[in-house]
Formats: C-alpha cells, structure tokens, sequence
C-alpha cells in the first residue's frame, strides 16, 4: 500500500511539472512580437501604402478603356397598297441592327506637378509607416523585456525572503531551547516569534507581488493569465558579465549618444517622412492654381454587320487645356489647411527631437547611478553579512544583545533587496538606453 502511495505521489509531481510551461525571455520576446494585435494592424497597414504608392505612380500613365454595343430593332404594322385602283391591306415588318466598338484614351499631360509631388508623398508615406512599424517592435521588445525582468527580479526578492523564515524559524528554535535552560528570557522568545511572523508575511506580500508580474507579463504577451508558466528565477551568464563588466566605457558622451539617436531612431527618421510628405501636399494644393493640359485619343466603328463591323473607321485625337480663373478660395483653402499640417508636423518634429534628448539624457544619468549603486550594494552585502555572523556569535556566546541580532538581520536582508533591485534595474536601464538610441534588436526574435 505504502508503495502504491508513493507511485502515485511520483505521478501527481510529474504530471504537474510538465502541466507548468517555461517561458524563456527569447520565447516571450518572440511571443509578443507575434501576437500584438496592434502591431498585426500596422502591417496591414503598409498594403495600403503600397497601394497609394502604386496608385500615384499610375498617374503617370494613360487611362485606356474600350467599349462596344448592339442595337436592335423590328417596327411592324399594317400598310395599304394600290393595285389598279383598289386598296389593298397588309402587315409588313422592319428590323434592323447596329454593332459599334470603339478605344479612347486619355493623357494627363500636365496638372501643375501635382502628380509629381503626389508620387513623393506616397513613396514618402511607406517608407515613415515602415520606420514606424519597426519603431513598434522596438517598443514591444523593451516592454516585454522590462515586464519579464519584474517577475524573475521579484522571484530572487521572494527566495531573500523564504530565507528569512527559515532563518527566523531555525533562531526561534534555538531561542526557545536557550530559555528552557534559563539563559535567555522569553522576551526574547516574543520577539523572535514577531519577526518569525513578520517575516511569513513578508513572503505572503512578496508571493502576491509575483504573482501580479506574472499577470502583467502574460495579459501583455496576449497569454492565458491563470496558465501555470515557470520563469528563469536567475540571472544568466550574460547577465552577470553585464553586470560585472559596466558599459560605461562604451557610452561616455553624452552629445555623442544624442546624435546617435537622432541619425539612428525609427520613429525621428518616420517624422521626417512626415514633414516632407507634409510639404509634397502643399505642391498638390497648389497645383490647382495652375493650368491643366489633357490630351486625349479615340477609335470607332459601327456597322449593321458583324462581317463590315471594320468597314468604316473614325479616328479621334484631341488637346483639353483647363486654366482656372476662379474656385470660390476652396483652392486657397486647401493650401493654406496643407500649410497648417506641415506646420503641425514641424512643431511634432521639434517635440519629439526634445523628447530624445530628454530621455537619453534622464537614461544616461541614471545608467551611471545605477553603475556605482551595484558596487556600492555589492559591498554592503558583504558587509552587512559579516555583521550578522558577529553579532550572531556574540549573542551565543553571551556578550551580544537579541536586539542588536535583529538589526543585523534586518540591514542583511535590506542589502540583499537593495543589491538585486539595483541588478535588475542596471539591466533595465542598459536595455532602455539601447531603446532610446533606436539600436535595440528585434530581428532575431521574429
């Protein structure tokens, strides 16, 4: 019976670990990058751009269409006729048919270049909903990225903490044997049973933490939220060279980065487009202050056969020059709403061009905080456990107070917090200064 027990415990355990799927910080890069509906849209959206571009480039060309008909018709009804002086009545019937076809085209000549800067713009169009679309994946990449690194950074805050309850647990113990033999007081036995119970809710706290990062995590990938997902729980080799090895050597100036930024961000180059896609429509507006020239060509025959259909032939060419004199200022309107948008479009540019200089700036800064905070919380880990160790032999041996054991106990494990918060922040930082120089990678995810 016992045997069968056990069978069935390996069973449950094994059924609920493979029930549990992991999810690696590439696979949920790569999940994100396929399942956001957002950017699904705008890959959709660049048909359309091509389209347009298509559209504009086709209005360079002729527009042909050809045609044809058949016509019928039967009039029927009596008639009277003389025959030597006498009426005669009758009922005859006339039928007749008409086949035509014919080809025509016609030629925009000139419109003012409006075709021209049409062309442009679309051309200009594509290429910004592109630079956009890949601005968006690098916003997904660093979304998902800071979301992952909050759930394994509160899976290493969550081990710190089941550490302490162990801890708690083994000197409560050791507490309470000291008071049987009388050399602690059971003062110190209450008070290590708060900080035993103090610190089981620390791990309640820490547990619901985690659990709301994993949420965040997969509502963001579009995953089932009470799926069972496990997570890498630490840093891997790369991470702890990062770490080990600042970039500070590598990111020095920061005009240097500015620029960089500016020749290299996605979204900067596709409001560039913008702008002078913005100005390609203030040409079309104001090419329709400006004369039209059409030319225009045709071919058609007819006949009451088929067999003759190409008998007689008509040949047609002709010139249509529109000059306009008066639209009642909808022209000018147009005009002047393309100049607006233009203008806009230049105050969006400015904005946006403040907006990375501000955040390459406010990145940088703290990328070099961070930098010193992982030495100076390194050391304060070792420091802080030595503390523990001596107060803790002080203690056992008679020569230390209980108060002064929790208080090591309590800067350790705040060392500890503060030492991997100031990792996974280093790493968040370096992966978002990358973001907002425009070079984070999204191409080996897809």
């Amino acid at each position: 019976m016992r045997f069968f027990l056990n069978f069935l415990c390996i069973i449950l355990v094994t059924a609920s670990t493979f029930a549990q799927k992991q999810l690696s910080l590439n696979e949920a890069i790569n999940t994100a990058l396929h399942r956001n509906t957002t950017l699904e849209k705008a890959e959709n959206n660049i048909k359309s751009y091509e389209s347009g571009k298509l559209a504009a480039m086709g209005s360079f060309m002729p527009s042909v269409s050809a045609g044809g008909s058949f016509d019928w018709s039967r009039t029927s009804g009596p008639t009277v006729t003389l025959l030597n002086g006498i009426p005669i009545s009758s009922t005859t019937s006339n039928e007749t048919r008409q086949y035509s076809a014919g080809l025509s085209a016609s030629w925009t000549l000139f419109d003012g270049l409006s075709n021209f800067a049409s062309l442009s713009r679309s051309e200009k169009n594509l290429e910004a909903a592109r630079l956009s679309l890949m601005r968006m994946k690098q916003d997904i990449v660093f979304q998902t990225v800071s979301y992952y690194y909050d759930v394994v950074n509160a899976r290493q805050l969550l081990k710190v903490k089941e550490e302490d309850v162990k801890r708690y647990q083994k000197n409560l113990e050791t507490t309470t044997e000291k008071n049987k033999l009388g050399s602690v007081t059971m003062a110190d036995v209450y008070a290590q049973q708060v900080q035993l119970g103090n610190a089981e809710l620390a791990v309640i706290q820490q547990q619901n933490t985690l659990e709301t990062a994993k949420s965040t995590l997969l509502d963001y990938l579009g995953l089932d939220v009470l799926a069972e997902y496990t997570f890498v729980d630490t840093l891997t080799a790369d991470e702890q060279n990062l770490i080990k090895n600042k970039i500070s050597g590598d990111y020095t100036n920061l005009k240097e980065l500015v620029n960089m930024a500016l020749e290299t961000r996605a979204d900067y180059k596709s409001k560039k487009l913008d702008l002078a896609g913005a100005e390609d429509a203030i040409t079309i507006a104001k090419a329709g202050h400006l004369p039209s020239l059409t030319g225009s060509g045709s071919f058609s025959t007819s006949s009451e056969t088929v067999d003759n259909l190409f008998d007689t032939k008509r040949y047609g060419l002709g010139l249509s020059l529109n000059i306009p004199i008066f639209s009642g200022f909808s022209i000018q309107n147009q005009v002047e709403q393309a100049k607006v948008t233009a203008e806009n479009t230049n105050v969006e540019l400015t904005e946006l061009e403040r907006e990375i200089k501000k955040s390459i700036q406010t990145t940088f800064l703290n990328l070099q905080a961070a930098e010193k905070a992982l030495e100076v919380g390194e050391r304060n880990v070792v420091a802080a456990e030595e503390n523990r160790k001596i107060e803790e032999e002080k203690y056992n041996l008679g020569s230390g107070t209980f108060l002064n054991v929790l208080v090591a106990n309590s800067d350790y494990t705040n060392a500890v917090t503060t030492y991997i918060n100031a990792q996974f922040s280093y790493i968040v930082l370096r992966e978002q200064l990358k973001y907002h120089l425009g070079n984070l990678e999204y191409n080996k995810f897809e």
